[in-house]
């Protein structure tokens, strides 16, 4: 009977024990997750990028926004007094991109990276319908509304007069914001092609006719030949000009 009791009792102890071991267990593991660092993390992190895009002077015209991501959860992250956040290195707040978080002061240091978007909303220019790869673009083609500049790694095209009149690159489809890679200077001539050489001097204006030895592109150098065999390289001013300053 005694022998019975023993081993009872020694199993009851065995099991408290357990049971004692599994919640010290649970308990620990619960502060250990990032959610038990409570939503100050995220609202840390939040007021960090705020307080650095404010410092940020910029002539442009733009409205910063932060959309903070979230921790992987199953990232399990020990207890800290304060968290330090940072930029990494090569990283700028634009677009996609991510923060830096850094345990300075706990018991077990540790450093994880945090999912965040910075939008940067502005004015622009949007397509509105399809235009053609190589259509030169009028003024009717897209309209002005606020978009986020930071969602492409173009730049934006800001400006009306920087994109009428140049071609389209590749084609362009209703809502999408104009930007650098989308458009380029139109070819007026091709290689072979007769032109007029306007050369400008000090007092002085003489126009004469040559061959393009390269296409010509709107805004760019082309090289040409004159009738007499000299090579000369001016900048395309229309269709059929080639502007030499001398």
């Amino acid at each position: 009977m005694l022998n019975h009791f023993l081993r009872w009792s020694r199993r009851l102890m065995l099991a408290t024990l357990w049971a004692a071991a599994f919640s010290w267990h649970a308990s620990h593991a619960q502060t250990a997750t990032p959610a038990a660092q409570g939503d100050d993390l995220y609202v840390s992190a939040q007021r960090w990028v705020n307080d650095m895009l404010s410092q940020q002077r910029s002539e442009l015209p733009l409205r910063m926004e932060v959309v903070v991501g979230q921790l992987d959860r199953r990232l399990t992250l020990a207890p800290c007094a304060h968290v330090e956040p940072y930029l990494p290195p090569n990283v700028r707040l634009w677009g996609k991109t991510r923060l830096g978080l850094r345990c300075v002061q706990g018991a077990v240091k540790w450093n994880v990276f945090l999912p965040i978007t910075v939008k940067a909303m502005g004015p622009a220019w949007v397509i509105k319908g399809q235009v053609a790869p190589g259509t030169t673009l009028q003024a009717s083609d897209a309209m002005a509304m606020e978009v986020d500049w930071a969602e492409g790694n173009a730049a934006i095209v800001a400006n009306q007069s920087a994109w009428v009149g140049k071609a389209a690159t590749r084609l362009l489809s209703t809502g999408q914001a104009l930007r650098q890679d989308m458009v380029k200077a139109p070819q007026v001539f091709q290689t072979g092609a007769q032109v007029r050489v306007v050369a400008v001097g000090p007092g002085f204006k003489i126009a004469a006719r040559a061959q393009a030895l390269s296409a010509g592109v709107l805004g760019q150098n082309a090289m040409v030949r004159m009738e007499n065999g000299q090579v000369i390289t001016g900048t395309v001013s229309d269709e059929r000009t080639v502007r030499v300053v001398l």
